[in-house]
């Protein structure tokens, strides 16, 4: 089993940087060498969408266009800590920010684990 936990939301205003971190938990027995872990988003009233994912070994990247070129995403295997550092924040990019992980992510499968989400809010 993988629990998650993200941390780092916030309100910031259209412009500004923010970094979230999702720090991982891993049952004995259970490891994250296999798995891709990313970031979702669901605004109010729309779907949850894809953000940004990395292969927790390999280190390939996926990016959704909406945040290509602003978006960073990263991770410390020592810590098993996933960041997502985001750069020039619009207002559009409001929503709840999930951290997930799972065997498909970069092929776009859905996500086996889920944390419990953080809150981010841009202001024009």
């Amino acid at each position: 089993q993988v629990q998650l936990v993200e941390s780092g939301g916030g309100l910031v205003q259209a412009g500004d940087s923010l970094r979230l971190s999702c720090a991982a938990s891993v049952a004995s027995g259970y490891s994250l060498s296999a798995y891709a872990v990313g970031w979702f988003r669901q605004a109010p009233g729309k779907e949850r969408e894809f953000v940004a994912a990395i292969g927790w070994m390999t280190g390939n990247t996926k990016y959704a266009d909406s945040v290509k070129g602003r978006f960073t995403i990263s991770r410390y295997n020592g810590a098993r800590t996933l960041y997502l550092q985001m750069n020039n924040l619009r207002p559009e990019d409001t929503a709840v920010y999930y951290c997930a992980a799972g065997g498909g992510i970069l092929t776009g499968r859905d996500p086996n684990y889920w944390g419990q989400g953080t809150q981010v809010t841009v202001s024009s």
